[in-house]
């Protein structure tokens, strides 16, 4: 929850990440409130009042995966809005004639999509299969988070793939600031 909040604003495809990484420990302690207590919620030193709001901010999670269908895959709506909000930049920067490096950006990882998407044929998320924009943005998203699970496991990557990755993080990061300056109404389309 305080990850999220130093995020949720400040850059957008690092929150996502890290929102995904959430939906991930709730479903290792099975959605159940109390296993996250103990297993996870315990380590963080925070004060009584962070704790409560800790607990009950894991416990709405939980109710949304439940009924949102989410506890053995997929991402919560919330997480699926902010794909969206990206792909809407996304693509309004791509209309825009100002901003020809975002342009090249873009066409620079579009390969690796293309490569992930023959490659991870009916083994990628819903979201991943989308069509378009978002399913685009969730390849990449999809990329860096698998990444980010190897290392945590210590396991080989590719020099492809830290090429790719590199080039995917560039990119989002990129999007994830015109996002930001989209939503303070800095950003100048035209």
């Amino acid at each position: 929850m305080i990850i999220a909040q130093q995020l949720q604003y400040k850059n957008r495809a690092e929150y996502l990440l890290y929102m995904w990484q959430v939906e991930d420990i709730i479903r290792a302690h099975a959605g159940d409130l109390d296993r996250l207590r103990e297993g996870y919620l315990s380590r963080f030193q925070v004060d009584d009042a962070q704790r409560a709001a800790l607990e009950t901010w894991y416990g709405d999670l939980c109710t949304m995966m439940r009924e949102e269908g989410k506890m053995e895959r997929g991402h919560l709506q919330i997480n699926r809005n902010v794909v969206q909000g990206l792909a809407d930049v996304h693509q309004s920067l791509m209309q825009s004639s100002k901003f020809p490096y975002y342009r090249q950006m873009y066409y620079k990882v579009l390969p690796y999509l293309v490569e992930l998407r023959v490659k991870n044929a009916g083994q990628l998320s819903d979201e991943a299969e989308g069509s378009g924009v978002v399913g685009e943005l969730n390849l990449c998203f999809n990329l860096l988070y698998g990444l980010m699970l190897l290392r945590l496991q210590h396991r080989p990557v590719s020099p492809d793939t830290e090429v790719a990755s590199k080039d995917v993080s560039t990119f989002l990061g990129q999007l994830s600031d015109y996002w930001k300056a989209d939503r303070s109404g800095t950003l100048e389309l035209e």
